[in-house]
């Protein structure tokens, strides 16, 4: 019983690693991806060399890598998202009362927030493009449903931003 927990636990761990250093590497983190992957390889090769030996005689220790491999998808995209590294820009489509003064709430809360007017079908509309850390998004998208709920909020990961306020490393 000891080896199955063993495998599950090792492949959560390695899985969990991986799947946060490919976010990291496709976010620009180099450094990170690189200490993380040979972490991640480490424990891939101690898994395969030394607990995997039985493998044909003993079909469990594959149930329990396939669900370790699975758990450590979710919990590595859990703590991806807890960690959120990199950037996103969120756009906000409002009645432009309502866009200018979800804006000036953004801007209470140290958002920095670009409002544009464009027209909609029936009456004109606040155009809002905020660009922040992925760590602040609960918190903007909290202030803004908070402010008005019948916006049309979207949002997009963003690779580079040069400039901008509050953005710099």
């Amino acid at each position: 019983m000891t080896i199955y927990v063993l495998i599950f636990l090792a492949k959560i761990v390695e899985i969990s690693i991986m799947t946060v250093r490919t976010v990291m590497m496709t976010k620009g983190e180099k450094l990170y991806a690189s200490i993380l992957g040979a972490i991640e390889i480490s424990i891939w090769l101690y898994l395969m060399s030394t607990i995997l030996t039985n493998i044909q005689s003993d079909p469990y220790q594959l149930v329990a890598y396939a669900l370790g491999f699975g758990c450590g998808i979710y919990l590595g995209s859990t703590l991806e998202e807890k960690i959120g590294v990199g950037l996103i820009t969120i756009h906000v489509i409002a009645d432009i009362r309502e866009g200018m003064l979800i804006a000036s709430n953004l801007r209470n809360n140290n958002v920095a927030v670009t409002h544009l007017k464009g027209e909609g079908r029936d009456a004109g509309k606040s155009i809002l493009m905020i660009h922040i850390k992925r760590r602040r998004k609960k918190e903007a998208i909290r202030v803004i449903k908070e402010t008005c709920e019948d916006v049309m909020i979207s949002v997009y990961d963003v690779k580079n931003v040069a400039g901008g306020y509050g953005l710099k490393k």
